[in-house]
């Protein structure tokens, strides 16, 4: 066979899964996917490539699957007054009648039948020496919104699919819908201070902060960081963007003496009220940073006395042992299967403390399924149990901190934020292994903040495994970050339509876009914001084609818009006007610069100083900011925000002033945009940043405190101004809280 046939045959291949045959950077650079990407990419995926003949009969296995299965294993349609599905028949079945069996979420059914022949048909394909028949069946069968399953019986075979119904667009707050706006601002939970916290924030911190976004500034809702469950291990195990799980949440937010179970324990009063367990509350309540293994130690020891205490009330029933025996069923085994990973973690680190990794254990529990793994699941069951009951008082605590902002009628409440990836060392590639692919890496090509790109070291998803699954595994992650809240956050929403996958042994300039099932994914989406009542907001900042936006704008989705990225086509920032009005508009995220560090360039001295970027590097960095400096003075002044007698040199401000951060602020806050977020950073003009991209142990990433207590944003003088100027802000611009 001629080289340009495996060519041909490599690109056929390529298309069928999804991978860009090019992409643009933010540069405007064109990158043509190298053939060696799409290969590594392909065998990655399970795809043979190591001759033309090898990956001829793994497209004809992938065809013959596809055909030789009655229904897909998942549909997702828009509601509708019809039931619409393809059925794919050999053709020696044509004169026979297909029963339809509906079976609802709740139980009901439905039925109806179909004359084969007389259906309308949409393919064909020869295989073996016979033909099949793509076939479109409907009926006028109005099905509700969720998740159901129909059944097909042709003949002596039968087939089944798992048929998603959703509505047009995901859900707005009533009063945002009607054309209102409102603000909030965004908090860090784990950098919380207080005076009364053991190091950490927590769950009473948030109800706190709730009291004081109510009273003070007149806002809508707290963003808060992913909650995710960590290994909560400085420097590599402490992002809430790289979790252990993103199904379950850190138990270091739990509010220990807000616990039934801690106040009924005299075991856990007295060890509280000892000398050393106050010294060491002072110590972590004082640090500068979050000492993560030390408060999480601290935290285990008094929750397992709590957790005792509870044991004695579980054995004997009662109402809150039927509470939890209802939560475990209804989170079933997808919690079963975290608190065993939690469990075993434990335990395998306990005898032996070199052991880190799940990936380090003993084979056979590595494998979630194991009879070995059953086993210890069977004699540690109180192992297993305590951290379900973790799980299940961080629910309480999170809902009844939700609904305490319900009840100072915040529009909003809580948002939370879902993270894209997952750590790889972590529970969910543990109990969830054949959901992501082996031999490949998720990142982000070139742009203006990584010029070689960005390796994430997480693996990407495994779409078609997703859609064997009837997509239950990722309403299960929209569902459980939904609640309890008002908002979500989809962390890099373009994952659901494409990502950048780098093969293993490769630079991230050297990856390819991977396309995915976009429409089911933004469909389910929406099912899942509807019934929970939680608007979505999805960060679509980087690399963005435009038809991403368009889908996302269809679907009622937010667009995710920053002060720093919002420029035209000359490179200058838009006006505030020029904002769209069905999107959330910022200052800046985690990763990127605060206001205060943008002007004093300390990001940049930062990667500097951690060696990631050289001399010269350094050099060209500060240079481009002088020039962004003096584009936002330019459109600050042009919009009238800023005092006509102050200097319009950039140069003249070398720190972010109390004008330019009002003017700022003001820029914001006048936007169309239907949200407007505040960084608690940004509000009190602190200069370093929560993350430095592309560093570990050379940046405090994901431990800086803030710079005042609660206590001190409530009665302080000095930070008595910055809440005024934004409190202020969001009276002029109609966000006043309208809850």
């Amino acid at each position: 066979m001629p080289s340009d046939s495996f060519g041909q045959l490599l690109d056929r291949a390529a298309s069928l899964f999804g991978i860009d045959a090019e992409f643009w950077d933010i540069f405007g650079t064109r990158h043509v996917t190298s053939e060696g990407a799409k290969r590594a990419i392909l065998a990655a995926l399970g795809v043979a490539t190591d001759s033309p003949e090898a990956l001829a009969r793994s497209l004809a296995d992938l065809a013959r699957l596809e055909w030789e299965r009655l229904l897909p294993p998942a549909v997702v349609v828009e509601q509708s007054g019809a039931v619409e599905l393809p059925l794919c028949v050999p053709s020696e079945l044509l004169g026979q009648t297909a029963r339809f069996t509906i079976t609802l979420e709740d139980g009901g059914t439905r039925e109806f039948e179909a004359a084969l022949w007389d259906l309308p048909q949409s393919g064909s394909a020869e295989m073996d020496g016979r033909t099949w028949v793509r076939k479109q069946a409907r009926a006028a069968v109005e099905l509700p919104l969720g998740y159901h399953e129909i059944t097909v019986r042709v003949g002596g075979q039968s087939g089944s699919t798992r048929y998603i119904v959703t509505p047009a667009r995901a859900w707005m707050d009533p009063h945002l819908a009607r054309g209102g706006r409102a603000a909030g601002i965004a908090l860090s939970l784990y950098g919380v201070r207080s005076g009364r916290n053991w190091g950490c924030g927590d769950f009473r911190d948030l109800r706190d902060a709730i009291d004081w976004v109510a009273d003070e500034l007149g806002a809508g809702f707290i963003a808060l960081n992913p909650l995710h469950a960590i290994h909560n291990r400085r420097p590599f195990n402490t992002s809430p963007y790289l979790p252990n799980c993103i199904f379950y949440r850190n138990f270091l937010y739990l509010d220990v003496e807000g616990m039934e179970d801690f106040a009924r324990s005299r075991r856990a009063l007295a060890l509280r009220a000892s000398a050393d367990v106050e010294a060491e509350i002072q110590a972590l309540r004082a640090s500068d940073f979050v000492e993560y293994e030390r408060v999480a130690a601290l935290k285990l020891r008094f929750l397992k006395l709590a957790f005792a205490q509870f044991l004695r009330e579980y054995r004997g029933g009662g109402a809150r042992a039927r509470e939890f025996d209802a939560y475990r069923r209804r989170e079933g085994a997808l919690l079963e299967d975290f608190a065993t990973y939690c469990a075993l973690d434990e335990s395998i680190h306990r005898a032996n403390p070199d052991v880190w990794l799940w990936t380090d254990w003993p084979a056979h529990y590595q494998d979630p399924g194991s009879p070995e793994t059953a086993a210890f699941r069977a004699k540690r069951r109180r192992s297993v149990l305590f951290y379900e009951y973790l799980q299940w008082q961080i629910e309480r605590q999170l809902t009844a901190a939700q609904q305490h902002a319900r009840d100072r009628r915040l529009t909003i409440g809580l948002y939370h934020d879902l993270a894209l990836a997952t750590d790889r060392f972590g529970s969910d590639l543990w109990a969830h292994r054949p959901f992501f692919v082996a031999g490949c890496r998720v990142g982000s090509p070139p742009d203006d903040f990584s010029p070689e790109g960005q390796d994430w070291a997480f693996p990407p998803p495994h779409s078609a495994r997703h859609r064997a699954d009837g997509y239950r595994l990722f309403a299960e992650s929209i569902r459980q970050n939904c609640r309890p809240g008002g908002a979500l956050r989809i962390d890099h929403v373009m994952r659901l339509f494409r990502l950048f996958w780098i093969p293993d042994g490769v630079p991230a300039r050297e990856g390819a876009y991977v396309r995915e099932l976009n429409l089911d994914y933004v469909r389910i989406l929406a099912l899942e914001s509807v019934r929970n009542r939680v608007m979505v907001i999805g960060e679509d900042l980087g690399t963005v084609e435009p038809g991403i936006r368009e889908t996302l704008a269809r679907f009622g989705i937010l667009s995710y818009r920053l002060f720093y990225f919002e420029k035209n086509e000359r490179g200058e920032f838009r006006r505030n006007d020029e904002y769209p009005r069905q999107a959330l508009v910022s200052s800046t995220t985690h990763d990127l610069p605060t206001l205060a560090g943008f002007w004093t360039g300390a990001d940049i001295d930062a990667r500097r100083a951690a060696n990631l970027i050289d001399e010269n590097g350094y050099r060209a960095q500060k240079e481009g900011r002088e020039r962004e400096k003096q584009k936002m003075i330019d459109i600050l002044f042009g919009l009238g925000l800023m005092p006509h007698h102050l200097p319009r040199e950039a140069g003249a401000y070398a720190e972010l002033t109390g004008e330019l951060h009002n003017a700022i602020v003001g820029f914001l806050a006048m936007t169309p945009s239907q949200l407007l977020v505040i960084n608690q950073e940004d509000l009190t003009k602190e200069i370093s940043q929560q993350n430095l991209p592309g560093s570990t142990w050379q940046y405090p990433n994901w431990g800086r405190k803030m710079r005042f207590t609660l206590e001190q944003l409530r009665g302080d003088a000095e930070t008595r101004g910055y809440t005024t100027m934004f409190r202020d802000w969001i009276e002029r611009s109609g966000r006043r809280n309208q809850g």
